[in-house]
């Protein structure tokens, strides 16, 4: 009883100081990340493991004051106490005639007016640490023009190839969207640079800002067990940050569209069912990332991502036949495990084929360095969608089921008025690469077997742009004293890898959809909150690879092109007491 007491005294001593920055404003991220390339803040922030947990670094209150940000209204204790009012987050959106959807958290694909709001609480007392922020959500959900009715059968039948492998409604429903989630909420006991817990946060891995192929916050954020570092860890040959999350992911339960139509007599909708024939399982999730930055070369940041899912069913042991067959017992009494990331990383080392055969798991490489005298970054990620068979099959045949991201961001001094200019490039391509030709992976996100894909509540967990899609992006932007004004053009090819298997055979090569969007954005932090907007306008040629052929016209004749307006506001206003 005596050792319990000290025990209790002990842990009771401990400050876990583990508040984390709110991932869906990155307002707050991305000044911090053009600081760290003015040289004011340390180059060990790898920005590689988001969301951030500032509390854990030393950053100057000018740069971002974080008792203004989140103030502390209780302290007890001798300050192993505390108790903090989170800031308000009012998050609004408005797509005039598509939906845009990027990076935003619980909202979802939606025509027309959507909005976010979030306010909570932040509590801590020696090692334990508690914040609870609920999002609640509202969108109208209008009707708007998807795939495009006038497309043959056969060519909804391809389209119907990656539905049935992935959970994407075009629309959640029929009518309003309301919903109200547990946000960016977790329990955690934190020790030095380590912290356990339970958290529903949305989670970004790896160094990209656009598109984070192997996780973003481009969906709802999920129930998860993170154990991870809040902080660099120093050794003496460099700094070491991780994270392994286990977690749940969960359905839509809302359909693709016209699930009625057939082709040559088959009816083309598969309801996403698990080997059980049950409907709406959830899907164990595990995933790790893993970030090195070497002693010796300043502002380099080396990583590792690897992810993989299943039903809940494989999980729970209730696929029978392979772990309890009265035929063939190679595999009874054989489980999946409580860690199956750390199984064979090559398929060459699979020891349980039925097991594998019903997993998901995609890998990363990735880099970001930091270049202080230049005031520039250089990131980039190379993506696997599956495993490769061997090392062997690794070096000859890399481009298959890859994606890759690369990206550029330049700071330059200006001598007027104190500013800066900042110049971001950043360049994804997902679409499969002549390696289909011979040995076709399908498209990322989508699998065989695990039919709701890699997304959850019907979002991809990954890159916005989708499956099959690319993306370029330019920006340039004038920065002052708290404030940035800008503007960037944006291109985007939608789903190539659909566009080559529905019109190959034709070898209609007029059908790209392609996507030119122009944003204008302004960023500021006002006296006591901070507020930013985005206003884009999208020329979409040949939407929904929507063509009407006419025959009294050449050959080569445009696709139906429509016009798009999108507005994206955000505002974060703290508390005060």
């Amino acid at each position: 009883m005596i050792r319990l007491f000290f025990l209790f005294l002990f842990l009771f001593s401990l400050n876990s100081f583990s508040q984390t920055l709110n991932l869906n404003n990155p307002l707050f991220e991305n000044s911090l990340r053009r600081a760290q390339l003015n040289g004011d803040i340390s180059s060990t922030i790898s920005f590689t493991l988001r969301p951030l947990d500032l509390n854990n670094y030393s950053i100057d209150k000018n740069i971002f004051d974080y008792n203004h940000y989140s103030p502390t209204v209780l302290s007890f204790f001798n300050g192993n106490g505390k108790l903090k009012i989170l800031p308000v987050d009012f998050n609004i959106n408005f797509s005039s005639h598509h939906p845009y959807n990027r990076n935003n958290g619980s909202m979802i694909t939606n025509r027309g007016y959507q909005q976010l709001i979030s306010a909570g609480i932040f509590f801590e007392i020696g090692p334990l640490s508690i914040q609870l922020k609920p999002e609640n959500i509202y969108a109208e959900n209008k009707n708007y023009d998807g795939f495009w009715e006038g497309h043959y059968d056969i060519t909804w039948a391809r389209r119907y190839i990656l539905w049935n492998r992935i959970d994407t409604p075009e629309r959640f429903g029929e009518t309003a969207y309301k919903k109200t989630t547990f946000g960016q909420s977790s329990v955690r006991l934190n020790y030095k640079a380590l912290s356990l817990g339970l958290s529903s946060e949305n989670i970004w891995w790896g160094p990209s800002i656009r598109n984070g192929v192997m996780m973003s916050n481009n969906a709802q954020g999920f129930n998860h067990i993170t154990f991870n570092t809040r902080r660099p860890i120093k050794t003496a040959i460099g700094n070491f940050e991780f994270q392994l999350v286990t977690g749940r992911l969960e359905p839509s339960d809302f359909d693709p569209p016209s699930t009625d139509r057939t082709n040559a007599g088959t009816k083309l909708f598969v309801p996403k069912i698990n080997q059980l024939g049950k409907t709406g399982d959830w899907r164990f999730f595990q995933g790790y990332s893993f970030t090195y930055s070497p002693k010796w070369i300043s502002g380099l940041h080396l990583g590792l991502i690897r992810w993989t899912q299943m039903y809940g069913a494989l999980f729970e042991g209730k696929y029978w036949w392979i772990n309890n067959n009265p035929i063939d017992d190679r595999f009874n009494g054989t489980s999946i495990g409580w860690f199956p990331i750390f199984n064979n990383f090559l398929r060459k080392n699979d020891k349980i084929e039925p097991y594998e055969a019903e997993t998901d798991q995609a890998a990363s490489g990735f880099f970001r360095w930091v270049w202080e005298d230049s005031k520039a970054e250089i990131y980039g990620e190379f993506n696997h969608n599956d495993s490769k068979f061997n090392f062997r099959d690794l070096l000859s045949d890399s481009d298959h089921s890859r994606a890759v991201t690369l990206g550029i961001i330049k700071i330059f001094d200006s001598k007027k008025n104190n500013s800066q200019l900042e110049f971001h490039w950043e360049w994804t391509q997902m679409e499969q690469t002549a390696s289909r030709l011979v040995r076709n992976a399908g498209s990322w996100y989508m699998h065989g077997r695990v039919y709701h894909g890699y997304t959850n509540n019907g979002e991809v967990m990954g890159a916005g742009i989708g499956p099959g899609s690319n993306s370029q992006y330019f920006s340039l932007a004038k920065l002052s004293t708290n404030q940035r004004f800008g503007g960037a053009l944006e291109i985007i090819d939608q789903d190539n890898d659909f566009y080559y298997l529905a019109f190959e055979d034709s070898s209609d090569f007029r059908r790209y959809w392609k996507d030119f969007n122009l944003h204008l954005f302004y960023e500021k932090k006002f006296k006591d909150f901070w507020g930013s907007i985005n206003i884009m306008y999208s020329r979409s040629l040949n939407y929904q690879w929507e063509l009407l052929h006419n025959p009294s016209l050449p050959y080569y004749q445009p696709g139906r092109d429509v016009n798009n307006f999108f507005i994206d506001f955000k505002l974060t206003y703290p508390l005060k007491f």
